[in-house]
C-alpha cells in the first residue's frame, strides 16, 4: 500500500510514517518503478503497536529495541524485561505523582487557610515560614 493508504488507515501524517520509517521502526519498505514507497499490510499494525506504546511512555529507541524485523520473529524474553520495566518506571512515577499532588493540596489549604484580617503580604510570610523557606528578614 502507499503512505497515502497506510495515512489514512493508521490517521498518521505521511511525515510521522517517514520519520519512523527513517528511525528504523519500519522495516521491509520496498519501493515502486516510480520511486514510491510501498508498505505492507503489516506495517498498520507495526505503526499501532508503535502509536500504543508511545502513548504508555516509551522512547522510539526502546521501541526500535523489541520491534521486530518481521511480525514472526518477536524476542519474547526482551519484549517482556522491557514491559515489567516500563510497568516498574510508571509505578514509580505514580507515587512520585501522588507525593506532588499531596503536597500541592497542602500548599493550597495553607494558602487558603489564612487568618481573617491578615495581610496577603503577611500571609506570604506566614506561609513561606511553614514551608521552610525563610527570607532573612526576621532571624529566620
Amino acid at each position: 500500500m502507499k503512505i497515502g493508504d497506510l495515512a489514512k488507515r493508521t490517521g498518521l501524517a505521511p511525515s510521522t510514517i517517514r520519520f519512523y520509517e527513517s528511525k528504523g521502526l519500519l522495516k521491509s519498505v520496498g519501493r515502486l518503478s516510480n520511486g514510491y514507497r510501498e508498505y505492507p499490510l503489516e506495517a498498520v499494525a507495526i505503526l499501532s503497536i508503535i502509536m500504543n506504546a508511545q502513548q504508555t511512555g516509551f522512547t522510539l529507541d526502546e521501541i526500535k529495541q523489541v520491534l521486530p524485523a518481521n511480525s514472526t520473529n518477536w524476542r519474547h524474553d526482551e519484549l517482556m524485561a522491557m514491559l515489567h520495566k516500563k510497568l516498574d518506571d510508571i509505578e514509580s512515577m505514580e507515587v512520585r505523582l501522588a507525593q506532588n499532588k499531596a503536597h500541592l493540596r497542602s500548599l493550597i489549604e495553607l494558602i487558603n487557610s489564612k487568618p481573617e484580617g491578615m495581610a496577603c503580604k503577611d500571609n506570604a510570610s506566614r506561609v513561606m515560614d511553614s514551608v521552610g523557606i525563610s527570607d532573612g528578614k526576621n532571624g529566620s
